[in-house]
């Protein structure tokens, strides 16, 4: 954590000076009650769509690609699936990366003391409005015996979607759906599956048992869930927006 923190104050001098901001308590420095906080780049915009997420005046993610998320994008040993952020107001900058005097978003969020949220833009393809979903995360200690899945559907094309979480090559005619009707911005609970590795398939929502794998707009073949972990898995539009329907596995814990 040393060398992360000599990372971010001298991100923070840097953009302080570059931007002319006044020096306040920094966001990452635990002062006082924390929550924790991951950002996700859904932008469906090349042009505006790499960025970096700037949580006043710190460097919160750097070079974000689409699915990117931080602050794994941040330099070793930030390896944590969530930040530390002082509890409170916050606001966060999204910047091109290519040019940083270009801002593409301005994201405000609350942080609660010992909440988990994620931060996802989401937007941007021909042009539209890039604007950001704000989830909150459940993240109990968990089992070795079992994991935690849910998803979060940022999919307009798909809209509503039935999902089923299976033994690899399982008959989806008969199979039970693990979550149902998960709408566009809408993010399902959580399954607490055994240990093991399964495949996940996704139809449109209501599809006819009969009519289901030939309806299949994403699949992840080997999803591997190890003991005493959790995930969250995003569906999206592929990069510039439309088909074909696209998905991201974050690691919760």
């Amino acid at each position: 954590m040393t060398n992360l923190k000599r990372f971010l104050a001298v991100g923070a001098s840097v953009v302080t000076a570059a931007c002319g901001t006044k020096e306040a308590a920094g966001p990452l420095e635990p002062t006082g009650p924390t929550g924790r906080v991951r950002f996700v780049d859904m932008i469906t915009d090349t042009t505006r769509g790499r960025v970096n997420a700037i949580l006043e005046g710190i460097p919160f993610g750097v070079n974000l690609v689409y699915g990117g998320s931080t602050p794994a994008s941040l330099p070793s040993p930030s390896t944590a699936n969530y930040s530390a952020i002082l509890a409170g107001n916050r606001t966060m900058l999204l910047k091109r990366t290519a040019d940083t005097t270009t801002v593409v978003a301005t994201i405000g969020f609350t942080v609660t003391a010992d909440q988990d949220q994620t931060i996802y833009a989401i937007g941007g393809a021909n042009g539209s409005t890039i604007s950001p979903l704000i989830v909150q995360d459940n993240n109990p200690a968990i089992a070795t015996s079992a994991a935690r899945v849910r998803f979060v559907n940022l999919s307009p094309t798909a809209a509503g979607v039935d999902i089923f979480v299976t033994a690899p090559n399982a008959d989806l005619s008969t199979a039970t759906p693990t979550f149902t009707n998960v709408g566009y911005r809408g993010a399902s609970t959580y399954a607490t599956p055994a240990v093991g590795t399964y495949q996940v398939r996704i139809v449109p929502a209501g599809t006819a048992p009969a009519a289901r794998s030939a309806a299949v707009v994403a699949t992840i073949a080997s999803l591997a869930l190890p003991g005493g972990t959790g995930r969250t898995i995003v569906i999206g539009d592929r990069n510039l927006g439309g088909t074909p329907i696209t998905t991201f596995v974050l690691t919760d814990q």
